[in-house]
């Protein structure tokens, strides 16, 4: 199939299509004119890498765990996805802190601009 027929198929952006070749996420044979032609498994590919990317990786942990066995399944049980995954899971836990410390922070200032302006804050 043709780069956009597979981007209908998956919603990949062309764009997006072309740099998943780049980082070597995805393969396809060039036609005599030229074209990229993808086999049947690029669906299932793309649909994977688009898995992944909604789980907060980045391109280079994807391909860093495409060789898992269950790659495909969405299910990599391999020793590299564990690891990527706990950090992955330990860094957002970081952002999660701060954002909370961050909100805690700002209702205390509005708080404190409430009890100072009173009335006046209907004016605004």
């Amino acid at each position: 199939m043709l780069i956009k027929e597979l981007s209908r198929q998956t919603g990949a952006s062309v764009r997006s299509l072309r740099y998943y070749e780049q980082k070597k996420l995805l393969s396809s044979r060039r036609l005599p004119n030229g074209y990229r032609d993808y086999d049947d498994t690029a669906v299932t590919i793309v649909k994977t890498i688009q898995f992944y990317l909604s789980l907060g990786l980045n391109t280079d942990e994807i391909a860093d765990i495409s060789d898992c066995p269950a790659f495909l399944q969405n299910k990599p049980l391999c020793p590299m996805a564990y690891k990527i995954y706990k950090d992955k899971l330990k860094k957002i836990d970081g952002q999660l802190l701060l954002m909370n410390k961050i909100r805690t922070r700002l209702r205390k200032k509005i708080k404190s601009f409430e009890k100072s302006e009173g009335d006046k804050i209907d004016d605004y």
